[in-house]
């Protein structure tokens, strides 16, 4: 079978649930048919994610058309550089502006800052550090664009979303001495079951992603296993990390149901009750 072919509908899940991240302009189709087809199996409700400007101005303009779906709007770690430093390697695909130094990541924050003052935005984020694919060179325009954002999700009231990839202790380096918002959520949780145990400890939710189904991720079911169920998201991050049996296939928000099979069987829980919890989680986070 094709890689390139989506995979097929899971069976529905008995109770409703959000996927908490996605990317639904980097998917195929349309708006429409990727919520028809996540209804379908009874995803009611998706978080549009934006990474840069120009996406995040489309996460607000798809919210306001679409009652099941709630913004989240940010500069992605990996675009602040590429602002700043014109970091060829940068995140965006869609805003193609050239990079202009400190005043551009400025003004870029501004526009980020207009948006998430919007009432159907409900996230600042994905924001954060990403040690990855920024080289130390990088990491200072990376820290200033996250601490700014910190301060708009906590000036607007609105949920923080974090993407934290090889750089867990400057993260919670960074929250802590900022002070991070009332609703903090790590997207695609990628720490093991102690820093689990320390988010826990502060309240910031975890939201696990199609990853955990994988062969080699034994330590985020570690983290899964001990992270509060009060405190439990999930997501696809589509159209990344496809679960198993489909990883390397197109993802999309139709497939939650596959992960969270899979984060039920870890947990010790009933399916509908870990989505009841997952649903009333996201609600809470997202403030809808």
């Amino acid at each position: 079978m094709s890689r390139s072919e989506a995979p097929p509908l899971p069976e529905p899940l008995g109770v409703p649930v959000a996927d908490s991240h996605t990317h639904l302009d980097m998917q195929d189709g349309t708006v429409e048919e990727g919520l028809a087809r996540a209804a379908a199996v009874n995803v009611t409700t998706v978080v549009q994610v934006g990474c840069d400007v120009a996406g995040s101005r489309w996460a607000a303009e798809t919210a306001a058309a679409h009652p099941s779906v709630h913004a989240s709007v940010a500069l992605h770690p990996n675009e602040a550089p590429r602002i700043v430093h014109g970091d060829p390697d940068g995140w965006s695909r869609q805003d193609a502006r050239t990079p202009g130094g400190r005043a551009a990541l400025e003004e870029a924050l501004a526009e980020i800052d207009a948006l998430a003052a919007l009432d159907h935005v409900r996230g600042v984020g994905e924001t954060g550090l990403d040690h990855f694919r920024t080289g130390p060179e990088g990491r200072a325009a990376q820290e200033e664009s996250f601490r700014a954002h910190i301060e708009m999700a906590k000036r607007h009231g609105k949920a923080l979303v974090i993407h934290d990839r090889d750089a867990h202790e400057d993260v919670l380096r960074v929250l802590a001495d900022a002070g991070a918002p009332e609703r903090t959520v790590f997207h695609c949780y990628s720490g093991d079951a102690e820093m689990a145990r320390i988010c826990a400890r502060a309240g910031y939710f975890m939201s696990f992603a199609g990853n955990v189904t994988f062969k080699n991720a034994q330590p985020l079911r570690d983290a899964l296993a001990v992270a509060p169920a009060g405190l439990v998201l999930v997501e696809t991050d589509a159209p990344f990390l496809t679960p198993a049996p489909y990883r390397g296939r197109p993802n999309a928000p139709y497939l939650i149901p596959v992960t969270l099979r899979a984060m039920a069987e870890v947990k010790g829980m009933h399916v509908d009750d870990l989505a009841a919890a997952v649903a009333d989680n996201t609600a809470r986070v997202f403030d809808y």
